[in-house]
């Protein structure tokens, strides 16, 4: 690795020359491209800061200067330059995060990975800095244009803006080429006049002498600011920060190390909040990352290096077939309406933007404005569908209730990477959103656990347009189908168990396999039909609210046993359990799910073992349950 074997900690990267930082970056995108094709990861967010993360580092002093990433998928960097090199365990148990990680490293702070959240993190950390009188240290928050999509990021450059004695810099990565970099050394001059206090202590004497003489002295202060604000304006687009009390430099090549530390170290002298605007490429460096219109090899999978093409082509997957079935929906219902959060390509609405553009909704990553705006469209006589991750319905969680629950909006959530995802961590596993729903009026909610309930599940949410419904499914590959052998009034029973001869002293039990479950859950019933117990597994597509045959069931048996990928705390079991005790019915219930816990990154299986999500840990919690009985 030539340099990067030598470099563990910032002080190394500050120490290198000019000419010792270009060779620095060539060798860390060769690393990652190496390095993330055998593990999968965010490459492209990656490549495409190499040269600014190098920067940084050269000119804050971390962990004396605080580093806060918004998002965090573009830390890989950020890890390399405080001595983190062994990437082999990325994203698996027991290696490397994906993002920033508290425990890796004392340079990592936050390690929630939900856009639009740093400048919060950073106003909150400068505040402390002051209160605590710690003058002399910096906080910097990277935030790209994507996340500036964001209402909470501005909710936080307002409050930024309202103190101009914080010591706090906002690194904008405006990797979407919206305008072209300006560099040299009169755009370095114009940066340093912008941000020098001596500049801004003339504007305000002018102000304050000028204002004193009367109309005469106003117009002629207002004809000079005028004109300053108009030159600056066409040199960058700075107004609207500026208009905000904010000082703006750049654009700033991001991928010019010497340019980005000029601008860096201005920001950092001027002892006020500073906008630096750099212009970055993602993917840079990497062909096939370049050559991705889609979403420049932001997230992959193992790939050959050479080609960027995946090791092992991925089966068709649940993502797909809501992709498949909402643009057939699309074509039925002319109402339907797709709402996608930045995210149109990752939860399959591509396909159905596609056919229908005039019906396709991005609002950037602003999940809770997704939400009300939904609403405004089914007052005025739509059916909006709006996709997200399920982790990422948790922001919007207000709306939900009081925008669209509360005026009965016909609105259809549909909740991709439901459940465990696993390798991502802990923020984002989609395991909040069912405890979550169960407490909305009038909501509707499906699991739906193949192929066939995913597509009849969708048809049936869209004709729902005087509630909210939600459908979520889990991450990855479809599952073989698992049809059902008959309906008890929605509640698909898909095996039956009876012990040999049918004998009447048999215990009973319910099993209820929810969602991706359902598979678990047939599994359990098996195991437990062979210790002698006569066993019904069901798998309702609709849980919430809970079907009143279900709880029906839940008295004809002996023991109720759920299996679901949430929370059991105020999950599916708890809930069906609370109804059945509501009506009189006292079936004891077993509950496996998750726990109320932050899960660490590993693989589905893993996190599925150590949470005792397996049929032969279902197994055993009901007999031990029987047993007590």
């Amino acid at each position: 690795m030539g340099l990067l074997r030598d470099i563990r900690s910032p002080e190394d990267v500050r120490r290198l020359t000019g000419a010792e930082t270009t060779q620095l970056a060539a060798e860390i995108r060769a690393f990652l491209v190496d390095q993330v094709s055998r593990t999968g990861g965010h490459l492209g967010p990656n490549l495409g800061v190499v040269e600014l993360t190098i920067a940084l580092h050269r000119v804050f002093e971390s962990p004396r200067d605080t580093l806060v990433f918004d998002t965090g998928h573009q830390s890989y960097v950020h890890k390399l330059l405080t001595g983190r090199h062994d990437f082999s365990g990325l994203r698996k148990r027991g290696g490397l995060s994906g993002y920033p990680s508290r425990a890796e490293s004392e340079h990592d702070v936050v390690e929630n990975s939900h856009a639009s959240t740093a400048l919060s993190w950073a106003d909150g950390i400068a505040r402390a800095n002051e209160v605590r009188g710690r003058t002399d240290r910096h906080v910097v928050a990277v935030i790209g244009d994507g996340a500036l999509t964001g209402g909470m990021a501005w909710e936080a450059i307002n409050n930024i803006a309202a103190n101009d004695d914080r010591r706090l810099v906002i690194v904008v990565n405006d990797n979407g080429r919206s305008y072209s970099p300006t560099i040299g050394g009169v755009a370095n001059h114009l940066d340093t006049l912008r941000t020098t206090r001596g500049y801004e202590a003339f504007l305000d004497w002018g102000k304050r002498t000028l204002h004193r003489t009367g109309p005469p002295g106003r117009f002629a202060y207002d004809w000079l600011h005028g004109l300053k604000k108009g030159l600056k304006d066409v040199v960058a687009p700075q107004g609207m920060f500026e208009d905000l009390g904010l000082k703006y430099v750049g654009p700033v090549d991001g991928h010019d190390v010497a340019a980005m530390e000029h601008a860096l170290r201005r920001a950092k002298t001027f002892g006020g909040p500073v906008i630096v605007h750099a212009i970055t490429e993602k993917g840079r460096g990497y062909t096939p990352a370049e050559e991705d219109v889609a979403d420049r090899f932001h997230a992959v999978g193992k790939i050959h290096p050479e080609t960027g093409l995946p090791v092992a082509p991925s089966r068709f997957g649940w993502t797909q077939v809501f992709a498949d079935e909402i643009v057939e929906i699309g074509r039925r219902r002319r109402d339907v309406v797709a709402i996608t959060a930045a995210m149109l390509h990752p939860v399959g609405l591509a396909p159905f933007a596609e056919a229908f553009p005039d019906r396709t909704f991005d609002v950037g990553i602003a999940e809770q404005h997704a939400a009300t705006s939904a609403a405004g469209m089914a007052f005025a006589g739509l059916h909006p569908v709006v996709a997200v991750y399920a982790t990422f319905l948790n922001r919007a969680f207000d709306q939900v209730l009081m925008d669209v629950a509360l005026h009965k909006a016909g609105v259809t959530f549909v909740l991709d990477r439901a459940g465990i995802t696993g390798d991502d961590g802990p923020s984002h596993n989609g395991m909040w959103d069912m405890a979550l729903l169960r407490i909305v009026p009038g909501l509707q909610l499906a699991a739906p656990r193949d192929e066939a309930t995913l597509r009849a599940a969708l048809r049936h949410a869209v004709d729902v347009d005087d509630a909210p419904t939600v459908v979520r499914y889990p991450k990855g590959a479809l599952v073989d189908p698992i049809p059902a052998l008959e309906d008890i009034e929605g509640v698909d029973v898909v095996a039956r168990h009876v012990p040999g001869g049918g004998a009447p002293e048999s215990r009973r039990v319910l099993v209820v396999g929810v969602g991706a479950m359902a598979g678990t859950a047939l599994a359990a019933g098996e195991s437990l039909a062979a210790h002698g117990l006569e066993v019904c597994v069901v798998s309702p597509t609709w849980v919430l609210p809970v079907p009143p045959a279900l709880v029906k069931l839940a008295g004809e048996h002996d023991l109720v046993l759920t299996i679901e990928d949430g929370v059991t705390d105020g999950g599916v079991g708890a809930t069906l359990a609370q109804r059945a005790a509501e009506q009189g019915v006292r079936t004891p219930h077993v509950h496996r799910g998750l726990p109320v816990e932050f899960l660490d990154h590993a693989s589905r299986e893993q996190v599925a073992t150590a949470q005792r999500l397996r049929a032969e840990d279902a197994v055993r919690d009901v007999l031990a349950a029987l047993a007590g009985a």
